[in-house]
């Protein structure tokens, strides 16, 4: 399981120009899943984001987490990240989990996140055509891979 966390100000999602789900400051999580990845995954990498300690304490330095800033998360599923740019132009994303796989843990990572900041966890819809906003605050971005996690 690999996630592209960026801490932002604000971010939101939309199809079709409509807002499906938006967020104040806290954290955007862009979530992609592959055919290993299991609970353990989910609750190793939701407990790692929720406890990630990127925001400004009252000194500016980077110190307290998402959960002890009150701050809200957008979780958004994305194949993409596992693209494999090996050979040639074109990605292949052979990693990548299939729909039938990967949408049930999308969701339980979305519940296991709600659990860990103690709050709903915005969401964008699964396989949808979305357009995702944010304005990035730093720039902070982490990328995190449950597969390097020893």
């Amino acid at each position: 399981m690999r996630a592209v966390i960026q801490r932002v100000l604000e971010a939101a999602v939309a199809i079709d120009g409509r807002t499906i789900s938006q967020i104040g400051p806290g954290l955007l999580v862009l979530l992609g899943i592959e055919e290993a990845d299991d609970a353990s995954d989910i609750e190793w990498l939701s407990a790692k984001t929720a406890k990630m300690r990127i925001f400004g304490d009252d000194d500016g330095k980077m110190n307290l987490s998402v959960t002890e800033t009150g701050g809200e998360v957008l979780v958004v599923s994305q194949f993409t990240l596992h693209a494999s740019t090996k050979k040639g132009n074109r990605p292949s994303f052979i990693r990548a989990a299939a729909p039938e796989h990967s949408e049930p843990l999308y969701e339980a990572f979305c519940s296991a996140m709600e659990r860990e900041i103690g709050k709903p966890t915005g969401r964008g819809v699964f396989g949808g055509d979305m357009k995702i906003s944010l304005v990035n605050n730093g720039p902070v971005t982490i990328v995190i891979d449950s597969r390097a996690r020893e």
